[in-house]
């Protein structure tokens, strides 16, 4: 399995923990970036993911080559998925295994923290007054 990938498909746990678990590791700590119903003040009924799939999967390889550095002999995977999710479905499952709890915990964080900051995957929130991207001020079409 491929610890890193951009998806349309239902994200499994199972296919992430299996992309870091070892016997040398004695911490997993696993992710899940949910779908919620509101997002700055606002409703949200519903959220579609696009993404330049080979690129966003490059530049989670690269994520977690700088986050492995930081943290030697972390294992790292990330499965993000792509179209239309409903509320409450997982966009994002990220895994960190390590052979103590700290690094394990700081790594997996590292992890999704740099994914939402740099990854090419985008997301537009739909809400009662119509569809806007998120993080592009001018394409709200709802004042903020």
């Amino acid at each position: 399995m491929n610890p890193f990938r951009v998806t349309t498909e239902v994200l499994s746990a199972d296919a992430v923990l299996a992309c870091v678990r070892s016997r040398e590791q004695g911490a997993v700590v696993v992710f899940f970036g949910c779908v919620r119903d509101h997002s700055g003040g606002l409703p949200v009924t519903k959220l579609e993911y696009e993404a330049y799939v080979s690129m966003a999967e490059k530049e989670l390889e690269r994520i977690a080559a700088a986050v492995t550095s930081e943290f030697p002999g972390v294992r790292l995977a990330a499965h993000h998925r792509i179209g239309a999710l409903e509320i409450g479905d997982d966009a994002v499952v990220c895994a960190a295994s390590a052979p103590h709890r700290d690094a394990a915990f700081d790594a997996c964080r590292g992890l999704i923290d740099r994914v939402k900051a740099s990854a090419p995957i985008w997301k537009r929130e739909h809400g009662p007054d119509g569809p806007y991207w998120v993080g592009w001020d001018h394409s709200l079409t709802v004042p903020r």
